[in-house]
């Protein structure tokens, strides 16, 4: 082949010449511009071209060597680039941008009014989601007969062979049994809050769910009165809702409880004028209460004659269905990332 096809030859090959790595390019390096490479080897025989030819050529061979050297140190440049950006790379950062996370609404909420009630002496205390009917039931003042042991409230867990009454494992339908095992291994004075998540056999809808969480607390000690407990509820309303939040106290009827109340705030959404929310009468009812029944502490072993005390329950859902105004309970568990996404700032 004639030198001059050779190097059209070679041309194409440079034009058309990529690595992609820099091993790569040090072979093609060699391959042409090396003391043996095929560029090299034609300046060598450009010595024997008849001179009429030498200016042609040689232009021809200098472009061609331009050409291939110009393309090594290209592609050399960006391999040195690419290998100075790697060694300044972080490979333990997470990856850019990095998204602020958000707290769950019950989370906050909960954690919330754990805070209040911690600036007034009380203490958190946790027990097991899966109970027994002596701690959810029978230390509590219920009834054998009571509707709540039956199974439309209560999700059994299993049944004992050839017993006709309900299982005694299940999962606890309230945090109440918390506080009987802190009564049962505890001395007074107690004063815990009690967290937590709770189950019920009802059927899901805006208004109620088979699942939910609880915020219960207990006082005991000497000479624990109702006005205790209405100071601490008031109290609590007031740092969770606003200065100007007013409660009032309904009575009602709880087993473990004597006096018992149902406690209700002014709506903080109307300002207590009435509203859709509060059904017109600008009262929401929040949360149940009363002074502990003698026959509760007697079971856990302690002397009604010397102690009394006062317990409350609440809803953590019910809590930031008025704080948040979140109209649907489904919401809370269905982890939509659009209504999380809500609680950023939080």
């Amino acid at each position: 082949m004639a030198i001059k096809e050779r190097i059209e030859d070679l041309l194409e090959q440079v034009e058309q010449m990529s690595a992609s790595n820099a091993d790569e390019l040090e072979a093609l390096r060699i391959k042409y511009l090396s003391k043996k490479g095929e560029i090299t080897t034609l300046f060598n025989e450009f010595r024997e071209v008849p001179a009429d030819q030498k200016r042609e050529l040689g232009q021809a061979l200098n472009a061609l060597r331009q050409k291939a050297e110009t393309s090594i140190n290209t592609m050399r440049e960006q391999f040195e680039a690419q290998s100075a950006k790697a060694d300044r790379l972080d490979l333990t950062r997470t990856p850019d941008p990095i998204e602020l996370g958000t707290r769950h609404p019950l989370s906050l909420v909960r954690e919330e009014i754990v805070d209040i009630f911690s600036r007034i002496g009380f203490t958190v205390a946790e027990g097991p989601e899966v109970e027994d009917d002596k701690h959810v039931y029978g230390l509590l003042n219920f009834a054998p007969e009571h509707p709540a042991r039956d199974m439309q409230d209560t999700f059994f867990i299993e049944k004992e062979p050839g017993i006709q009454k309900p299982t005694d494992i299940l999962l606890r339908s309230h945090t109440s049994s918390v506080q009987t095992r802190v009564m049962t291994t505890q001395k007074p004075p107690i004063r815990v809050l009690c967290p937590g998540r709770v189950y019920r056999n009802e059927a899901i809808s805006a208004r109620a769910h088979c699942f939910f969480h609880q915020v219960e607390g207990l006082y005991i000690d000497k000479n624990v009165s109702f006005a205790d407990l209405k100071e601490a509820l008031l109290y609590f309303a007031k740092e969770m809702f606003g200065a100007d939040t007013q409660i009032r106290l309904r009575p009602s009827y709880f087993p473990f409880t004597e006096p018992s109340a149902e406690m209700d705030i002014s709506c903080n959404i109307c300002g207590g004028k009435g509203c859709s929310f509060c059904k017109g009468t600008g009262w929401v009812e929040i949360l149940g209460c009363g002074m502990v029944d003698p026959n509760v502490l007697e079971a856990c072993g302690i002397d009604s004659k010397v102690y009394s005390g006062y317990a409350f329950g609440m809803g953590v859902e019910r809590i930031a269905n008025l704080k948040y105004r979140v109209k649907d309970l489904r919401l809370f568990s269905e982890n939509d990332i659009r209504f999380l996404r809500q609680f950023e700032s939080c």
